[in-house]
Protein backbone atom coordinates (compact mmCIF):
# COMPACT_ATOMS: atom_id res chain seq x y z
CA UNK A 1 0.00 0.00 0.00
CA UNK A 2 1.11 3.36 -0.96
CA UNK A 3 0.18 7.26 -1.76
CA UNK A 4 0.57 7.40 -5.74
CA UNK A 5 0.31 10.61 -7.49
CA UNK A 6 -2.63 10.32 -10.40
CA UNK A 7 -2.67 12.45 -12.79
CA UNK A 8 -6.00 13.60 -14.36
CA UNK A 9 -5.77 14.52 -17.85
CA UNK A 10 -8.21 16.16 -20.10
CA UNK A 11 -8.22 15.45 -24.11
CA UNK A 12 -10.45 16.80 -26.74
CA UNK A 13 -12.53 13.47 -27.80
CA UNK A 14 -11.82 12.53 -31.40
CA UNK A 15 -10.29 9.28 -33.01
CA UNK A 16 -6.39 9.46 -32.45
CA UNK A 17 -5.88 11.99 -29.32
CA UNK A 18 -5.83 9.09 -26.81
CA UNK A 19 -3.42 6.73 -29.10
CA UNK A 20 -1.01 9.81 -29.20
CA UNK A 21 -0.70 10.49 -25.40
CA UNK A 22 -0.35 6.84 -24.76
CA UNK A 23 2.53 6.51 -27.78
CA UNK A 24 4.13 8.99 -25.89
CA UNK A 25 4.40 7.87 -22.91
CA UNK A 26 5.64 4.37 -24.59
CA UNK A 27 8.38 6.06 -26.47
CA UNK A 28 10.26 7.53 -23.48
CA UNK A 29 9.60 4.23 -21.55
CA UNK A 30 7.20 5.38 -18.69
CA UNK A 31 5.17 2.54 -17.44
CA UNK A 32 1.58 3.28 -16.86
CA UNK A 33 0.31 1.51 -13.31
CA UNK A 34 -2.81 2.08 -13.73
CA UNK A 35 -5.52 4.15 -15.75
CA UNK A 36 -8.75 4.40 -16.16
CA UNK A 37 -11.06 6.68 -19.06
CA UNK A 38 -14.25 8.60 -19.18
CA UNK A 39 -15.58 10.37 -21.61
CA UNK A 40 -18.17 13.35 -22.41
CA UNK A 41 -19.94 14.91 -25.80
CA UNK A 42 -16.64 17.41 -25.70
CA UNK A 43 -13.54 15.80 -23.92
CA UNK A 44 -12.36 12.83 -22.09
CA UNK A 45 -10.49 12.49 -19.26
CA UNK A 46 -8.02 9.66 -18.94
CA UNK A 47 -7.02 9.46 -15.05
CA UNK A 48 -3.79 7.55 -14.83
CA UNK A 49 -0.54 6.61 -12.15
CA UNK A 50 2.40 7.01 -13.59
CA UNK A 51 5.86 4.78 -12.46
CA UNK A 52 8.00 8.12 -13.04
CA UNK A 53 5.94 11.09 -12.20
CA UNK A 54 8.38 13.81 -12.70
CA UNK A 55 8.66 12.65 -16.30
CA UNK A 56 5.09 12.30 -17.02
CA UNK A 57 4.73 16.06 -16.45
CA UNK A 58 7.34 16.56 -19.18
CA UNK A 59 5.31 14.69 -21.17
CA UNK A 60 2.53 16.28 -20.83
CA UNK A 61 4.09 20.39 -20.84
CA UNK A 62 5.83 19.05 -24.47
CA UNK A 63 2.38 17.74 -25.39
CA UNK A 64 0.61 21.15 -24.15
CA UNK A 65 -2.35 18.65 -22.73
CA UNK A 66 -3.70 20.04 -19.67
CA UNK A 67 -3.96 18.09 -16.63
CA UNK A 68 -4.41 18.04 -12.59
CA UNK A 69 -2.83 16.11 -9.89
CA UNK A 70 -4.08 14.86 -6.58
CA UNK A 71 -2.79 11.87 -4.49
CA UNK A 72 -4.69 8.72 -4.50
CA UNK A 73 -4.01 5.43 -2.40
CA UNK A 74 -2.69 2.36 -4.49
CA UNK A 75 -3.50 -1.11 -2.46
CA UNK A 76 -2.05 -4.09 -3.53
CA UNK A 77 -4.63 -6.36 -2.92
CA UNK A 78 -5.40 -10.59 -4.06
CA UNK A 79 -7.29 -11.12 -7.74
CA UNK A 80 -10.14 -12.73 -6.40
CA UNK A 81 -13.79 -11.84 -5.44
CA UNK A 82 -14.54 -9.71 -2.59
CA UNK A 83 -11.11 -7.78 -2.31
CA UNK A 84 -11.80 -4.62 -3.02
CA UNK A 85 -15.04 -4.89 -0.86
CA UNK A 86 -13.10 -5.96 2.31
CA UNK A 87 -11.04 -3.25 1.75
CA UNK A 88 -14.16 -0.74 0.99
CA UNK A 89 -15.94 -1.50 4.15
CA UNK A 90 -12.98 -1.28 6.43
CA UNK A 91 -12.89 2.68 4.97
CA UNK A 92 -16.58 3.15 5.62
CA UNK A 93 -16.59 1.65 9.14
CA UNK A 94 -13.96 4.51 9.92
CA UNK A 95 -16.21 7.09 8.11
CA UNK A 96 -13.69 7.43 5.24
CA UNK A 97 -15.32 8.50 1.60
CA UNK A 98 -14.24 6.46 -1.47
CA UNK A 99 -14.82 9.37 -4.05
CA UNK A 100 -13.98 7.05 -6.90
CA UNK A 101 -12.08 3.78 -7.52
CA UNK A 102 -10.65 1.48 -10.20
CA UNK A 103 -8.35 -1.22 -10.25
CA UNK A 104 -5.66 -2.86 -12.97
CA UNK A 105 -5.70 -6.20 -15.00
CA UNK A 106 -4.11 -8.91 -12.11
CA UNK A 107 -0.13 -8.72 -12.05
CA UNK A 108 2.07 -11.39 -11.00
CA UNK A 109 1.50 -13.50 -8.10
CA UNK A 110 -2.36 -13.27 -8.68
CA UNK A 111 -2.43 -9.37 -7.13
CA UNK A 112 -3.74 -6.18 -8.86
CA UNK A 113 -3.77 -2.93 -7.96
CA UNK A 114 -7.03 -0.56 -6.48
CA UNK A 115 -6.31 3.00 -6.66
CA UNK A 116 -8.72 5.21 -4.61
CA UNK A 117 -9.46 8.62 -4.60
CA UNK A 118 -10.31 9.46 -0.63
CA UNK A 119 -10.61 12.39 1.18
CA UNK A 120 -7.96 11.64 3.78
CA UNK A 121 -5.21 9.51 1.90
CA UNK A 122 -3.30 9.24 5.03
CA UNK A 123 -5.66 8.32 7.50
CA UNK A 124 -7.42 5.74 5.02
CA UNK A 125 -3.57 4.40 4.60
CA UNK A 126 -3.73 4.11 8.53
CA UNK A 127 -6.88 2.73 9.26
CA UNK A 128 -6.01 -0.13 6.61
CA UNK A 129 -2.75 -0.78 8.05
CA UNK A 130 -4.17 -0.99 11.24
CA UNK A 131 -6.72 -3.55 9.87
CA UNK A 132 -3.87 -5.63 8.05
CA UNK A 133 -2.10 -6.10 11.79
CA UNK A 134 -5.33 -7.22 13.27
CA UNK A 135 -6.23 -9.77 10.67
CA UNK A 136 -3.01 -11.52 10.65
CA UNK A 137 -2.74 -11.55 14.27
CA UNK A 138 -6.34 -13.27 14.68
CA UNK A 139 -6.57 -15.65 11.71
CA UNK A 140 -4.33 -18.68 11.15
CA UNK A 141 -2.20 -19.32 7.99
CA UNK A 142 -3.86 -21.78 6.73
CA UNK A 143 -1.94 -24.04 4.23
CA UNK A 144 -3.86 -26.58 1.70
CA UNK A 145 -1.89 -30.09 0.95
CA UNK A 146 -0.12 -30.73 -2.23
CA UNK A 147 -2.40 -32.69 -3.33
CA UNK A 148 -5.36 -29.89 -2.72
CA UNK A 149 -3.34 -27.20 -4.75
CA UNK A 150 -4.19 -28.35 -7.75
Amino acid sequence: MYIATQFSIFMVNKPGVLAQVLGEFARVKINIVAMTMMDSVEHGVMRVVFAARERAKEVLSKLNMPYNETDVLCVTLTNKSGALAAVAERLAKNHINISYAYCTAGAKGGRTTGVLKVADVKKAMRVLQQNHKRDSKSQPVVRRSRSSRK
